[in-house]
This record gives C-alpha cells, sequence and structure tokens, in this order.
C-alpha cells in the first residue's frame, strides 16, 4: 500500500489545512476517463483548473485514476450527464436557457462573491440543493474553481443612465444578458475569439468577457475604450467538474474522495492565479488607454430590480429555483455585513496608503 499526497494546503483554511489522501491497495481499479471543457485554452485561467484536476487525480492515486482533457465541442452538460464522457469541466450559467436553476452553481447577477459563493456551496447548504437539480440530468457537481468579481465590460460609448441601455448589442453572459434585455439591450452570443473584431467592426456595442487578464488577451480595450465595473452579473464565477452519475457511484469510495479534493484543490489555485495575475493586467490595460468607469448608482438600482423580478418570475415557474433563489439570498444578506465591517473597513483603510 502506498499513501499520496497531492494537497497541502487549503487557500480559505486558517494558516491552510493539511488534507491526507487515502491508502490505496494494489488491487484497486485502474481507470482512464475523459474529460470534456467548455473552456479553449486560450483562457489559460480557467482551463488550467481542469489541468489541475486531472494531475491531482492522477498523482493522489499513483497513477491508477487518470483523466484525459479531450479536445471538444460538445455541450458539456449533455455529453456528461448522457454518459459519452465521463466528466466536464463547465460553468453551470451556461444552462440558463435549459435549466435557469443551474445557475446557482455558477453566477446569478447581484449573488454572491467569492467568500460567500464557496461558504454557501459548502457550508450553507447550496452543494445539496444543487445536488438535487444535477441529479435530475444524471450528474454530480463539484465546485472547482472561481473568478472573482467580474468586469462589467468594454464599451464603445459611456452608459449615463439607463435609457442608454436601449438598443444597445452587447455580449454577455446568458443570465445577465436576460436582465439587460427587459431594459432594452439586444443581447448577441458571440465566441470570445471573435469579440475584438466584432466590436472593432461595430457590429456589437459592448462585450463582457472575463477581467483584465482574460480581456487583455484578446485585445478588446483597442476596441471599446470605457471598461465598466463592477460585472454585477457575476460577482463571482464558479466553475464546476461534472461527473456522470453512474460513473462517480461505480467508483470505489477512495477515488470519491480523491475527485472531492482535486477539485477542491484546483478550486483554489485558479483563483489564486486570477489574484496574482489581475491587478497586473489592469494597470497595463490603464497604461494602454483603457478608461476604468464605474455603473452609475441608478443604473446598478435598475439593474438589481429587473434582476429580482426576472428571478421571481422564474420561481414562480419553479420550486426548485425559488428555494435556491431563497436559499441563497438569505445566505447573501446574512454575510454581507460581515463582510463589510471585516473585510470591507480593512480593505477600505489599506486603500488609503501609500507602498509603506
Amino acid at each position: 500500500m502506498r499513501r499520496r499526497s497531492f494537497l497541502k494546503k487549503t487557500a480559505f483554511g486558517a494558516g491552510g489545512a493539511v488534507l491526507a489522501a487515502p491508502v490505496f491497495a494494489q488491487d484497486t481499479p485502474v481507470l482512464l476517463w475523459r474529460l470534456a471543457s467548455s473552456f479553449p485554452a486560450e483562457s489559460a485561467i480557467i482551463y488550467s483548473a481542469a489541468e489541475d484536476f486531472s494531475r491531482y487525480v492522477n498523482d493522489a492515486t499513483d497513477g491508477r485514476f487518470s483523466i484525459d482533457i479531450v479536445p471538444t465541442e460538445l455541450d458539456v452538460l449533455k455529453a456528461v450527464g448522457g454518459g459519452s464522457v465521463e466528466c466536464g469541466h463547465t460553468a453551470s450559467c451556461y444552462y440558463y436557457d435549459l435549466d435557469p436553476a443551474l445557475s446557482f452553481d455558477g453566477a446569478v447577477p447581484f449573488g454572491l462573491n467569492t467568500r460567500q459563493m464557496n461558504a454557501w456551496m459548502r457550508q450553507g447548504g447550496g452543494l445539496e440543493l444543487l445536488r438535487e437539480r444535477f441529479r435530475q440530468h444524471r450528474i454530480i457537481n463539484f465546485p472547482c474553481g472561481y473568478t472573482g468579481a467580474q468586469m462589467g465590460g468594454w464599451f464603445r460609448r459611456e452608459i449615463k443612465s439607463v435609457a442608454d441601455f436601449k438598443g444597445l448589442r452587447l455580449r454577455a453572459s446568458p443570465f445577465g444578458a436576460a436582465v439587460l434585455a427587459r431594459l432594452g439591450a439586444v443581447p448577441q452570443q458571440i465566441d470570445g475569439a471573435k469579440l475584438y473584431d466584432a466590436l472593432a467592426a461595430g457590429s456589437i456595442d459592448a462585450a463582457e468577457w472575463i477581467g483584465p487578464c482574460d480581456d487583455e488577451k484578446l485585445g478588446l480595450h483597442r476596441a471599446a475604450p470605457n471598461y465598466y465595473f463592477p460585472g454585477w452579473w457575476e460577482g463571482t464565477l464558479q466553475t464546476s467538474i461534472y461527473v456522470n452519475q453512474d460513473a462517480y457511484d461505480a467508483l470505489p469510495r477512495a477515488y470519491q474522495a480523491v475527485i472531492a479534493q482535486a477539485s477542491a484543490a484546483a478550486a483554489q489555485e485558479m483563483l489564486a492565479r486570477f489574484d496574482a495575475e489581475n491587478p497586473v493586467a489592469l494597470r497595463r490595460l490603464v497604461r494602454d488607454g483603457a478608461q476604468l468607469k464605474a455603473f452609475p448608482m441608478p443604473v446598478l438600482q435598475a439593474c438589481q430590480a429587473e434582476s429580482a423580478a426576472l428571478c421571481s418570475a422564474l420561481g414562480a415557474q419553479d420550486p426548485a429555483f425559488q428555494q435556491l433563489y431563497d436559499s441563497m439570498i438569505a445566505f447573501r444578506d446574512q454575510s454581507t455585513p460581515w463582510l463589510r465591517l471585516a473585510e470591507g473597513s480593512f480593505d477600505g483603510f489599506m486603500g488609503t496608503r501609500g507602498s509603506r
């Protein structure tokens, strides 16, 4: 028997919690799984979460359980649920049009920040509620990555009032796009690789992608100078590992434990990369001409009101959506005052300090 421990620390523990990997007998099965990713390799930080997850599983099992990332344009939800692949890495809010309730596993407008999302999922009942929903799709989900709060995107012209959304052609995430459509915007579905050309040609008026380090790679600041914040549709984006339910149930318990630990470790690595790279990328963008602008308060208030109205309508159609929404909002409203008091006051003070 051998013991393998790939997980040194978890980012949310005080000083880092040491997690021991299971002991594997030589008669544990040798498995090769396939993982489909929704993310292009060009989105290096998000894509790396799947790479980390796969490597951790391999290392922790001494190579007895391997996962290959396969090039695919498959619908990851459908592919994993139908058994075409054993697992996948995706953002659940991509499936808003199919099942809006799945968005709570990814991002909901005016929802949770990263700290809150992590806590709600792991300690606030969010994961249990979502797994009930995912069971309908023959999938078990594992949080595996956070972007942090995203930016509000690149606009060719300024947004001074809600009226400026009227007729605005923009690319946004599906849930956020649905809210903006209620304010008169005209959402467009465009691949990230095509965003610069669409903005530069004027075929769209605005586009949001992820945040500074990814947006810089696409060169969006050269096509639309106004860089708005915050990205209220994604206070964080949580990505997830999807595992086919039948494939998961057939695993030894030790391998199931490795999947849980590997996804948790990969989640924290992804967040660390974003937190390390976004600040320096933002400085470069500003140096190169990006104009940082906050959405005016009346605009944010109008967007929040429309978001609440849309969620109310969706909840009336689907009791499970309403249950998830109520749980998330209650957790958000309970935790926000604490975060403002502790983290917010500390960050606010440190923002006034110099370099020493």
